[in-house]
């Protein structure tokens, strides 16, 4: 089982995070490696068993995850990701988590995943997740609030 795991502080203030990722939907408005997300058919955007699919800015492929549970209290979301996507991963499971940094006014921000890579390369894959994925994740996020 690979672990992948990332923290980071995001200089903006965890109301204004939260909002922007608890949109389930909404991942190509500040992850550089999503595009072209929709909702498919089943369920509303941000109801627990709604299911993203959004297209990879590479061209590989399109990924399709399951929103498994959200907290607006907690700041916290986890997903799953279907099988049969451009990526080899088995048993993905991630979650992400928000909280304030009161002193500044700033956010302490995870994200982890727990999953198999079908293809053996375990190292490979746990490094492109917790750098390429995460942390490049939440320095787009940031990135984000300064347009």
């Amino acid at each position: 089982m690979i672990k992948a795991y990332s923290s980071t502080v995001i200089a903006v203030p965890v109301a204004q995070v939260w909002e922007r990722v608890r949109d389930f939907n909404g991942l190509p408005s500040w992850h550089p490696a999503a595009t072209d997300s929709k909702i498919e058919e089943g369920h509303a955007n941000g109801e627990v068993g709604c299911v993203r699919n959004f297209a990879l800015t590479d061209g590989s492929g399109r990924i399709r995850e399951t929103l498994l549970a959200i907290s607006d209290l907690e700041h916290t979301l986890s997903y799953d990701m279907l099988p049969n996507g451009p990526l080899p991963f088995v048993n993905y499971i991630a979650k992400m988590k928000f909280t304030p940094i009161t002193d500044r006014n700033e956010t302490f921000a995870e994200w982890w995943a727990d999953f198999e890579a079908g293809d053996g390369q375990s190292q490979h894959w746990h490094d492109f997740v917790a750098n390429d994925v995460f942390i490049g994740g939440f320095r787009a996020l940031e990135d984000s609030f300064k347009i």
